[in-house]
């Protein structure tokens, strides 16, 4: 009996202090009705954890006034310094860089200088070095991946209206190593292979001819111009502006020039078409763009499309090989992605 006793005095006391919670919940919200003032705001002692509460509407209700209570005091400290800046005027102290992943990034040794006699020399005699100097202009090769479906179809016909000299064929299943010489003997200076699974565009392999580098890209979030939102007309055949953005190793810098060498070198202004090649955190976004000048301020943009997202897999010397090919860089996720603030492009 004393056992039963004791345990029937337990649980009124479970029952007393999960009645307590409830019942003040119903004087703060009651507080406006009763007596006409507001309630006052959720006070949280120092070591208190919402996740301790077992009760779970209660763990809810105290998790969404502990959000609430963090908003307002946000805004309040947000107010305030705008109140101190204006007061201030001119002498205001400049407004502090919030840190993220890009301007926290890790340095790295490979970081092209412009002044570095070492890169000069190295781009006076690479690969690219005669689309530089204006001895060869640009013939593109677009294909496909054997048998491929309307998606991937569409975006090489696409992409052939963004790059100015290019010319889509169709694969027929003839392998690379034999598309190449061909290729060559056409006087193409690059080939773009457009590679699709389960009907859908999941990878680039760009070659530069007739001596390579050839890199090899994984392709995501592909978007055709109909399935773009607000899109503009068709773009026209002027040749585009080109913009390279954030290629800053050396790494980024051959990838950065194997993309210029696509376009011809003078564009043509009257067409106001860009396209944008952005890097950010290694993945490469690819974005074509009409501007229109509203004043000498304000600029409006228009997206043309397609557009697609790039990251690179491998960077090889010389034109496709799969088996012999020599590698200058190949993407290791296990060694290579073990720290988020390292960078390779």
């Amino acid at each position: 009996m004393e056992k039963t006793g004791g345990s029937l005095k337990k649980g009124l006391k479970r029952k007393r202090a999960a009645e307590e919670p409830q019942e003040a919940a119903v004087v703060e919200d009651g507080a406006t009705d009763s007596g006409g003032q507001a309630p006052k705001a959720a006070a949280f002692p120092p070591g208190f954890s919402i996740s301790e509460i077992k009760n779970k509407q209660r763990r809810h209700l105290m998790f969404t006034r502990w959000k609430q209570q963090q908003r307002k005091e946000k805004l309040a400290t947000k107010k305030k310094l705008k109140k101190e800046r204006e007061a201030l005027g001119d002498k205001a102290p400049p407004k502090p860089i919030p840190k993220t992943i890009d301007n926290q990034r890790v340095y790295d040794e490979t970081t092209v200088d412009p002044n570095d006699e070492e890169v000069a020399y190295d781009e006076a005699t690479d690969e690219f070095a005669s689309y530089f100097n204006r001895q060869t202009s640009p013939k593109i090769l677009i294909t496909t991946s054997d048998r491929p479906h309307g998606r991937t179809v569409r975006l090489c016909e696409q992409l052939s209206t963004v790059i100015p000299n290019s010319h889509v064929y169709y694969r027929r299943g003839l392998a690379l190593k034999r598309i190449i010489p061909q290729c060559v003997s056409r006087d193409f200076t690059d080939l773009i292979v457009i590679n699709e699974d389960r009907k859908t565009p999941n990878g680039l392999i760009l070659s530069h001819l007739p001596n390579g580098p050839t890199a090899h890209f994984k392709m995501s979030s592909v978007r055709l111009r109909k399935e773009i939102k607000r899109k503009g007309k068709d773009p026209t055949e002027h040749v585009p502006e080109i913009i390279l953005n954030n290629f800053t190793t050396r790494l980024g810098h051959s990838i950065g020039r194997m993309f210029a060498s696509l376009f011809p070198h003078n564009p043509q202004f009257i067409g106001r078409q860009v396209a944008t090649f952005h890097n950010q955190r290694d993945y490469i976004f690819f974005r074509f763009h009409r501007y229109i000048f509203r004043s000498e301020k304000k600029v409006g943009i228009q997206e043309l499309g397609p557009r697609f997202t790039l990251k690179l897999r491998s960077l090889q010397k010389g034109t496709f090989d799969s088996k012999y090919g020599e590698y200058e860089w190949v993407h290791k996720p296990r060694e290579m992605d073990t720290n988020r603030r390292k960078f390779h492009l």
